[in-house]
């Protein structure tokens, strides 16, 4: 390790791996770069936490954009991470998405989603009741009122392996990967010029990234900058149905979607299981540290809805369980990405609430420009500028699941 880097990224899961990734494939950029990881496991990280999904189904187009990329990045992804003759793959699932309505508010949200998605590009198609019968027979239909299905560009893929791929690539092509933990950020005026780690060394830097995930409002406040980001904790149940209907549908060669219930519970196939999740009620934040699982929630929320859904969801048993963390914003529930505009060389890719996994790539390509050429160059993610808080204009994102 130097004494001081051109970048130092605080967190190397799924968004300071990506930066430092296009950092280092970029032949426009000779600096160095540090990532430091506090958990080299990454046990607790989001990024290996989460249900792994990619979607196009979003309220606005910086996010619809986002997922395309995303998906463009994964079907690449082996000759973009080649180390040394080994092309690691994600295991791409093509299964879909699919958002249920049955309020006349959930109606509204679904229709303007459709036509920011429509103007995109997205192939996304809204269904009656009658269409989602027949695509997927073993839902129970009769209060649905209108339905959202990706025909493209939509499933799920291996998580720790687009970390570890970006990762792995970014070591072999130079850049320091540590595993410490930042306990302190240095600030001349306006700049930050360093960091203190909690091994003790102080590490001169450039530039600092904050890609500390749900840890990315304590990361800002040790340079004095307030940053709506804490954690919050979501709980994933896998469960085994006697009677499962993957295989039923009548699209998508009968590959069932990651469907979104009306009550705000997901479920999606997994091989032979299934896994299911929701927002627990009260959404309170979690300490850092807390990765208890909800276990009440099944039975209160999650099983309730899936029996309710379809009867093939009747007689299910839980096989396993786990809870990890949103990066949440509270501000307006989406990411917050560039430059500080006072401290200028700190730099936010936080608070994306839940789909931070399949943004990261698009996400570290846009702060790589930021770094290399002073503007984006790619997708334009001015909208999720950090003075949008200051100047109390939400940038929201209505389809958070």
């Amino acid at each position: 390790m130097r004494d001081c880097y051109d970048v130092v990224i605080v967190g190397g899961a799924v968004m300071g791996a990506s930066t430092a990734f296009w950092l280092a494939t970029n032949p426009d950029f000779d600096g160095s770069v540090l990532v430091v990881e506090r958990d080299p496991s990454y046990a607790t990280a989001s990024t290996a936490l989460s249900a792994s999904g990619i979607r196009v189904q979003f309220s606005n187009t910086a996010n619809v954009r986002i997922g395309q990329f995303g998906l463009e990045f994964i079907q690449a992804f082996p000759d973009l991470m080649e180390v040394d003759g080994d092309r690691p793959g994600l295991g791409y699932h093509p299964g879909g998405y699919l958002f249920l309505a049955n309020t006349d508010e959930q109606v509204r949200i679904l229709r303007e989603n459709h036509a920011v998605q429509r103007a995109a590009g997205a192939e996304v198609e809204l269904w009656d009741a009658d269409k989602l019968k027949w695509a997927f027979p073993h839902l129970n239909t009769d209060d649905i009122l209108l339905a959202s299905y990706g025909l493209k560009g939509e499933g799920w893929f291996d998580n720790t392996g687009l970390m570890m791929g970006a990762r792995n690539k970014a070591k072999a092509l130079g850049v320091d990967f540590i595993a410490d933990e930042v306990v302190g950020i240095t600030r001349e005026g306006n700049r930050v010029t360093g960091v203190t780690l909690k091994s003790g060394a102080k590490v001169g830097a450039g530039t600092v990234v904050n890609a500390a995930g749900p840890r990315g409002g304590k990361v800002a406040a040790m340079a004095g900058i307030a940053l709506p980001v804490e954690p919050r904790k979501r709980t994933i149940f896998v469960f085994d149905s006697a009677d499962s209907p993957e295989g039923t549908a009548r699209v998508n060669d009968g590959r069932l979607p990651l469907m979104v219930d009306p009550s705000g519970v997901w479920t999606r196939p997994e091989g032979r299981y299934h896994l299911v999740g929701g927002v627990p009620d009260p959404d309170v934040t979690p300490a850092y540290d807390d990765f208890e699982p909800g276990y009440t929630e099944w039975e209160e929320q999650c099983w309730p809805a899936l029996a309710g859904r379809s009867p093939n969801f009747e007689a299910l048993k839980v096989v396993r369980y786990w809870a990890g963390h949103y990066d949440y914003n509270t501000f307006d529930q989406n990411g917050i990405v560039g430059r500080h505009p006072e401290v200028t060389n700190f730099v936010f890719q936080n608070g994306f609430s839940g789909h931070g996994l399949q943004q990261g790539p698009a996400v570290g390509r846009a702060v790589m420009e930021l770094i290399v050429y002073g503007g984006y160059r790619s997708l334009d993610l001015s909208d999720m500028r950090y003075e949008r808080i200051a100047e109390n204009k939400p940038f929201l994102e209505q389809a958070i699941v």
